[in-house]
């Protein structure tokens, strides 16, 4: 049998893509100061001017906050992101006991017409909304896998929210501060922070929204 001649094609090395390092999680470690630099400049752009981490313990919860969603706000069984739709307070202080550390994030307006227009109060509350969310997001990035928000001011990313019926934003569907029985002002008297209610329409009022991070 004679030999047969076999050529070769030239071995051609693909160029492999550029991995992208894993994200490393976290746990019970804090937050670093390069971090929390990057929230406040990425908050700033959603109207907040502080981000302050703290301490779990420091958060007050008690039984009345509920009373205040049940009787005298219209949102209690019309959003999703109020009670009863929301963990009560044994659920609430279960889930606490799982966090060490904490934001609280700060911003302000000054409105004027805060009562009369309700399509500029809702366009507000929507950027502050996504923001807020968005935030959680970078920490998640960043390691945070537990990062999870508590929204100031019910959700309004719907003129009407569609509960009981499923939500239309799922992803972004997150509980009030007030929600989870948080007493914000106790809280706020734990971290030696001094706030006060608007009395005139014209007085800048401060929200507080919380971020539980590890």
């Amino acid at each position: 049998m004679g030999n047969t001649a076999v050529t070769l094609k030239p071995f051609v090395c693909l160029e492999q893509p550029e991995l992208k390092e894993p994200v490393t999680f976290r746990s019970h470690i804090g937050i670093s100061k390069e971090t929390l630099d990057l929230l406040h400049e990425k908050g700033r752009q959603y109207g907040l001017e502080s981000i302050l981490p703290f301490s779990i313990n420091d958060i007050v919860t008690a039984q009345w906050v509920n009373l205040k969603c049940r009787y005298g706000c219209s949102q209690y069984k019309a959003n999703w992101s109020c009670p009863p739709a929301t963990p009560d307070l044994y659920e609430a202080r279960t889930i606490l006991s799982e966090y060490s550390t904490a934001l609280l994030l700060v911003g302000n307006q000054n409105r004027n017409d805060f009562y009369k227009d309700s399509n500029r109060n809702r366009t507000d509350q929507v950027k502050y909304w996504k923001g807020i969310v968005s935030l959680e997001r970078l920490l998640f990035l960043k390691g945070y896998d537990k990062a999870i928000s508590l929204v100031s001011g019910a959700c309004s990313l719907c003129k009407k929210c569609a509960y009981p019926e499923a939500c239309r934003f799922p992803m972004e569907k997150r509980p009030t501060v007030e929600s989870f029985c948080i007493d914000l002002f106790g809280t706020l008297k734990n971290l030696d922070i001094r706030t006060r209610v608007a009395m005139e329409l014209n007085e800048t009022f401060k929200y507080y929204s919380i971020i539980l991070l590890d």
